[in-house]
């Protein structure tokens, strides 16, 4: 079944307005491209006061339980960061494999 292009972009128009979705598709991939680098500048930001948690604690500086919650914070944000990589590469050999 073919459908023509106009068709096609007044149906995707209709159903975008069914749903709520008024952005358009530039402002979707801004916003999902500011959501994913505030994401990436937290994850670095933890592992860096992970880092800097483990220098102090090295040179006395900082107390053990204060070490473990940065410990404990930068592991988490690995094994979040691990999920999602996991999950996008998922969807990418999804659509890999998705008929053309």
């Amino acid at each position: 079944m073919e459908i023509a292009k106009a068709t096609a972009l007044r149906m995707y128009d209709t159903a975008r307005r069914a749903t709520g979705g008024g952005a358009s598709a530039a402002g979707r991939e801004s916003t999902a491209a500011t959501a994913l680098e505030r994401a990436g500048r937290s994850f670095v930001e933890t592992l860096q006061k992970g880092e800097d948690t483990a220098k102090q604690a090295m040179t006395g500086q900082a107390d053990l339980p204060s070490l473990v919650a940065a410990m404990a914070q930068t592991e988490l944000a690995v094994q979040t960061a691990v999920t999602v990589r996991d999950k996008v590469v998922e969807a990418y050999q999804e659509i890999l494999r998705m008929p053309v």
